[in-house]
């Protein structure tokens, strides 16, 4: 036979039988989903209602509404008697703001060993003071200095006559220096001096008035 027949029948043979093999690795598959199908259905939970999973404001206790605080009222004022005094402020003021605080301090500790009576201990709001400087040559004003005054008081009533003297004079050898002591008698306008005054609201009520 020849050699060139025999070799072009061994390759026929040999295509024959990879054929079906190769019929059977491209087989598709029965069923298969496109790709918008698969992202629809991992989407589909954006839709669905939550029934109020995950809320937990309910389980708390309900607070109480707040209540409005009250306008401070004027306390009333203690008339001296012959043994005692009424009622009076002891105004501590002074430039630094930590002096101030710890004199008008020691002046209520002081009070409470002596057993004198405490009435209240605020702060009056604070005052600020500029210093002008004009130059040698011009009219010119210029803010040389701000100056800040802070002020505390410690109001005591029925302060006896006999322990005034020694208590006013444990208190002016304590005195720091820069601190500025006044004692004097309360009175309504030391009551309205607590709150800052604002111009534009009392003339709107003034009108409101008239």
């Amino acid at each position: 036979m020849n050699p060139l027949f025999r070799k072009a029948q061994a390759v026929l043979s040999q295509s024959l039988v990879l054929d079906p093999a190769a019929s059977i690795c491209r087989v598709s598959p029965l069923f298969q989903l496109p790709v918008w199908g698969v992202w629809q259905q991992s989407r589909s939970y954006r839709g669905m209602p939550t029934h109020g999973i995950g809320r937990w404001k309910h389980l708390l206790p309900r607070e109480a509404p707040k209540k409005k605080k009250d306008k401070v009222q004027m306390k009333q004022i203690v008339t001296a008697t012959p043994t005692s005094f009424g009622t009076l402020n002891l105004c501590v003021s002074g430039y630094d703001m930590t002096v101030v605080e710890h004199f008008s301090q020691y002046i209520h500790n002081l009070c409470n060993r002596l057993h004198v009576d405490v009435s209240e201990s605020y702060a009056l709001p604070t005052k600020t003071t500029e210093v002008f400087l004009m130059q040698d040559q011009g009219t010119k004003m210029l803010v040389d200095a701000v100056l800040k005054t802070h002020e505390r008081v410690v109001q005591v009533s029925s302060l006896n006559a006999v322990v005034c003297p020694v208590f006013l004079d444990v208190l002016l050898k304590n005195q720091p220096e820069g601190v500025h002591l006044t004692v004097k008698e309360h009175t309504e306008a030391d009551f309205q001096a607590r709150f800052k005054s604002r111009p534009e609201l009392e003339g709107l009520m003034a009108q409101m008035r008239h």
